[in-house]
Formats: structure tokens, sequence, C-alpha cells
């Protein structure tokens, strides 16, 4: 692939290739809406490297499913120079108990995986602050949570390999 220069182009061309580019990724089923693509992102890409089927894009609780019926909800942050938070999206009805285990995944300015951790639910309200403001649960991958014994690194299992496409 030719390097791609973003400053030779007007504000409304990379407009227009923005919309491009979303609609070949809704079309490749990597992105299932036509938002910000990193949660999309991150959704088909645990699930094609954990072997999860997704669900319905509206489906409350949980994001994908084990074949061993295994609940996952997917949470995910891009990280760049401007923004260095690992705080990932607000976890809402966490006493609930929707989902049986959280996929963490950060991913450098370039969409490649930096970091990837499956946590198991029972170890989130321990790790995470319930905010009035957001309704639900923020949870931050750093500190003692990723210390914990029963929160498994797996960012060798989402690492991007650009020879499958992913």
């Amino acid at each position: 692939m030719s390097e791609f220069d973003p400053k030779a182009f007007s504000t409304s061309d990379l407009l227009q290739c923005f919309a491009d580019i979303m609609d070949e990724l809704k079309q490749r089923d990597v992105v299932r809406t036509r938002n910000n693509p990193v949660a999309d992102y991150a959704e088909w890409l645990v699930a094609q490297r954990l072997g999860l089927s997704l669900e319905r894009n509206s489906r409350s609780g949980y994001d994908a499913t084990s074949a061993m019926k295994e609940r996952f909800q997917i949470k995910s942050r891009r990280l760049d120079s401007s923004n260095k938070s690992r705080q990932l999206s607000v976890i809402r009805n966490l006493d609930a108990g929707e989902f049986d285990y959280l996929i963490g995944v950060l991913f450098d300015r370039n969409f490649t995986v930096k970091e990837a951790y499956k946590i198991p639910h029972g170890v989130i309200a321990k790790y995470a602050r319930f905010s009035k403001h957001q309704n639900g649960h923020i949870l931050y991958l750093r500190g003692d949570i990723l210390r914990d014994p029963s929160v498994e690194d797996i960012t060798h299992i989402l690492s991007n390999d650009r020879a499958t496409g992913a």
C-alpha cells in the first residue's frame, strides 16, 4: 500500500473517504454501525480471535457468546498522544450479572492491539467505581486489576496480524 498523506486532501474529501471506508468496513462485517469504529472493530476482532458469536447490535448486557454459552462484554479504548486515558466505556447494570467476562482492549492510534485482558465478572466490582452521573461503573485498565490473579492477559491472542486481514 502506498503512503497516504491526509494533508493533501480537503476536509470535505477526508470526510468522504471516512464515509467510504466505513461503508466498506460494514460490507466486510468488520463494523456493525457507521459510528466511531473503535468499539465495533474491537467486538469483531475479539469474536474472530476467540471464536465467539456476536449478538445482535441492540442486545443489552453482553456482546458475544462462546460455544459453551459464556457471555462476553467487550470494551475498548484507542490511545493516542492527546488522550492516554485507559478508562473503558461505562459498564451498565453490573450488579445484574448479564455477562460472565469482560474483554478489555487497548489499541494504539493505528488500531494495533497494545493490551487486552479477560476479566471475570466477579472481579470488576472490586476495582470499578460507580458513577451516579453516568449511571454505571467506570473501570480503568491499569494498576491492581491487571495484577489480579484471575485476570488473564490475552494480548498475544488479539495481537493484529496483517496477513490474516485483521
